[in-house]
């Protein structure tokens, strides 16, 4: 802890801080070329980490949005309920004697008016509240493709300090296809790409057959 607060490490911060550490004390080349790997990937994993909060952020204010929808849809449906129970009366008054039946008759026909603007009112609040489960829901699946594609670089880093200590090639092959496989996530991230989502999308429509 500092002064000023206190300081979290991310899952990774640790095999950054090795490979710094291990490539200032060696000056082989191997060394070097690792380090300038892991400064790489800290950075596009840094990138991915953001782009993961700012679709999770965007998740979360959607579903709110939804909430706040669904409330006046059911605000309204309420209302509708109470114009109903008014229509009822009305029409029960026309049926008794002595009363002045055009007048019902007026309220009756006013009542089943006010009601159709209020149903159209209350099935738009529903159906914008399905949008914004929608975009909540894109949003959501977006944030788990950015981080796949984080915790892949994240991986990969690690693999790479692995690699400055033992000093084998094919570690540093792995770091290399799993950090592709990272920034091939987030490539497909960033151009709203799921072909795994459309693969189970298709099994399922192929199921139904």
């Amino acid at each position: 802890m500092s002064d000023d607060g206190f300081h979290v490490h991310g899952p990774h911060d640790h095999a950054l801080e090795h490979v710094a550490e291990h490539a200032a004390h060696g000056n082989d080349e191997f060394s070097g070329k690792i380090a300038v790997m892991t400064a790489i990937l800290a950075t596009v994993g840094a990138m991915f980490g953001y782009q993961g909060g700012a679709t999770q952020n965007d998740a979360a204010l959607f579903k709110n949005n939804a909430a706040i929808a669904k409330t006046e849809a059911a605000n309204r449906w309420n209302y509708y309920q109470a114009k109903s129970n008014k229509q009822n009366l009305a029409e029960l008054a026309v049926t008794l004697p002595g009363v002045d039946t055009e007048k019902y008759k007026a309220d009756v026909a006013r009542y089943k008016t006010e009601k159709d603007g209020i149903k159209k009112e209350a099935e738009k609040w529903e159906a914008s509240s399905a949008e914004w489960n929608h975009k909540s829901d894109e949003a959501m699946h977006e944030h788990h493709q950015w981080a796949l594609a984080t915790t892949a670089e994240q991986i990969a880093i690690s693999l790479a300090a692995i690699t400055l200590l033992t000093k084998k090639t094919w570690l540093q092959y792995m770091a290399y296809a799993v950090a592709g496989a990272g920034i091939a996530l987030g490539a497909l991230a960033w151009l709203q790409i799921d072909p795994i989502g459309a693969m189970l999308l298709k099994l399922g429509a192929g199921g139904h057959h």
